[in-house]
């Protein structure tokens, strides 16, 4: 039993080191490249442009605007708080609009 054991651990761990050491496909940018950092920059600030305007038109406050993938698409999640009626406390609305 205690021989089985090492050798699965031996067997995941030479798996694990070798998926470090294989090399990315070509063409393939790492996270830390420049460019991927300033794609995903430019579409922060596209979504937070779009949420002020998504707020704008709902009378509401923008609360957060942060971009996700949804079915392989850009898309931004707003968060708005729209002023409650009568006094009440503001109520949280979150909008899912195509980022662009």
């Amino acid at each position: 039993m205690n021989r089985f054991r090492f050798l699965l651990r031996s067997f995941v761990l030479a798996l694990g080191v070798g998926g470090l050491l294989v090399a990315p496909p070509a063409g393939a940018l790492p996270i830390s490249s420049p460019v991927y950092a300033k794609q995903v920059m430019s579409i922060a600030a596209d979504c937070y442009a779009i949420g002020q305007e998504v707020a704008a038109q709902n009378g509401g406050t923008l609360a957060k605007a942060s971009s996700a993938t949804r079915g392989g698409q850009a898309v931004c999640v707003i968060v708005v708080l729209v002023p409650g009626k009568d006094g009440e406390r503001p109520r949280r609305a979150e909008m899912v609009v195509p980022a662009g």
